[in-house]
């Protein structure tokens, strides 16, 4: 997305494509007039709603529907809105879009890109980059939780947090840098300021925010989930008994499942993103190249999971050739991520549960008991706490912002704490830190970063 044409004035229809009962045709830019007067043929009165036609060249009615006007800078955008809303049909609302880019050539207006409108709400100071963020955040939120988190992240608690810890550093670099230019004061400025007690407590807030950026990373991410093991260790019906649904096929047939079949659930509001894989075993053991090829997908999957569930069958346990063929599993699934294992004994109801290798989980995919514990685990395996009422909604480069700028800090920290205490290089990572805190809320960022950004949305937001 350029930055460069953000003057121009922008038309798209704003509802999802399909029919519905209303949709909506916006146009933002600085000078509608012309527009409003060739498709409604009269004066609109500020955020008041005007029923009538929507007018062809011809002067003939495409559809009735309603028009608001929003003068600037009180409107989503910060420039002038036109919303005209029409019957939800799409034949009739892109007759409509054509109509107003028609009407609209002569100021300039032209088609919005992906996300341009929200785009320009940044641009002129309506929202920050995290707000912005969330408006996305909250039109694709899963689960309930993720939906709050993302309001509440819309409504600028996370931004105000970041801007908080931002003039902390801000209020520190300035008591370092007055020492720098001032050096004939000899003032032992790590002293009396009480530089190094600030930066701790510095330090420690950033920690908590980060802790809870990443709750709210893993409320919008969610947790991607495998489940490996074996042919008929109970991976499908562990699935089904997770998702309460028949998504996989169940037989006592090695092999049944060819190719990953995959669903999202949520535990406690974290989605988690549950693959089912065809079963493991040499290849020389199945049935033929289409099994072959499952079972190539299903180390895929491993291989870009959060978490492993590997899956045994607790009957099976005595059988030497099964407890050989799990034993080479294991150890492609160590050398992949041991971090991200869990290991999980199913059919406890047709067990001895004597059997159970020490720190293993049991259950029983049949009965559903030990589900709750398996969901436990999961969420502990994903670091999720329960989540308190001041959660917001956090992106992967939120946190990695805040990471950056703990390590900055760290740094300083570092400096702060040597008997010559370099004040030119303390004073350089605590810029350094800020820095990296401005690119969460957008007031430092590279035009790259915004155009990725922003490219994400849906056309119309």
């Amino acid at each position: 997305m350029s930055l460069g044409r953000h003057h121009d004035p922008i038309v798209a229809i704003t509802t999802a494509p399909g029919r519905g009962a209303v949709g909506v045709v916006r146009a933002s830019g600085r000078q509608l007039q012309p527009l409003i007067d060739a498709v409604l043929g009269r004066s609109l009165q500020p955020r008041h709603a005007h029923y009538g036609p929507f007018k062809d060249a011809a002067g003939q009615p495409i559809d009735q529907g309603l028009a608001l006007f929003f003068p600037a800078p009180h409107s989503y955008t910060g420039e002038e809105v036109l919303e005209l809303q029409a019957h939800g049909g799409p034949v009739v609302l892109q007759l409509l879009l054509a109509r107003c880019l028609e009407a609209g050539a002569a100021i300039g207006l032209r088609l919005a890109e992906p996300g341009e409108f929200t785009q320009r709400a940044f641009l002129n100071d309506k929202l920050d980059l995290a707000q912005a963020e969330a408006v996305a955040d909250l039109i694709d939120a899963s689960t309930e939780a993720a939906a709050r988190s993302a309001s509440r992240s819309l409504g600028g608690a996370f931004s105000a947090e970041i801007t908080a810890l931002a003039e902390r550093i801000v209020n520190l670099r300035m008591l370092v840098e007055a020492t720098l230019d001032f050096p004939e004061e000899e003032i032992d400025f790590l002293e009396k300021a009480d530089a190094r007690g600030k930066l701790r407590a510095i330090q420690a807030a950033v920690q908590a925010v980060s802790a809870r950026a990443r709750q709210g990373a893993l409320l919008r991410e969610g947790l991607r989930v495998v489940l490996a093991g074996q042919p008929n260790v109970g991976k499908s019906s562990l699935l089904n008994a997770l998702a309460g649904a028949e998504l996989a096929i169940v037989t006592p047939i090695a092999g049944t499942t060819r190719d990953r079949v995959s669903e999202t659930i949520q535990i406690e509001g974290v989605p988690i993103h549950i693959t089912d894989t065809a079963g493991l075993r040499d290849d020389a053991d199945a049935a033929d190249e289409v099994e072959r090829i499952g079972m190539a997908r299903s180390w895929e999957s491993i291989h870009s999971a959060d978490a492993i569930v590997f899956l045994h069958d607790l009957t099976r346990l005595a059988d030497a050739d099964y407890q050989q063929a799990d034993a080479r599993i294991a150890e492609r699934l160590a050398a992949a991520d041991p971090a991200r294992l869990l290991q999980v004994f199913n059919k406890a109801d047709a067990a001895d549960l004597a059997a159970l290798p020490e720190g293993g989980l049991s259950l029983s995919a049949r009965s559903g008991a030990g589900l709750d514990t398996l969901r436990q685990a999961l969420l502990a395996r994903a670091g999720w706490q329960a989540a308190p009422e001041g959660v917001f909604i956090a992106r992967t480069r939120h946190v990695q912002a805040l990471q950056r700028s703990a390590h900055h800090l760290a740094l300083a920290a570092e400096h702060a704490a040597q008997a010559d205490a370099a004040l030119d290089l303390f004073a350089e990572e605590l810029r350094l830190a800020h820095q990296a805190l401005q690119e969460i809320t957008g007031r430092f960022s590279a035009d790259d970063l915004l155009g990725e950004i922003f490219g994400r949305f849906c056309i119309g937001k």
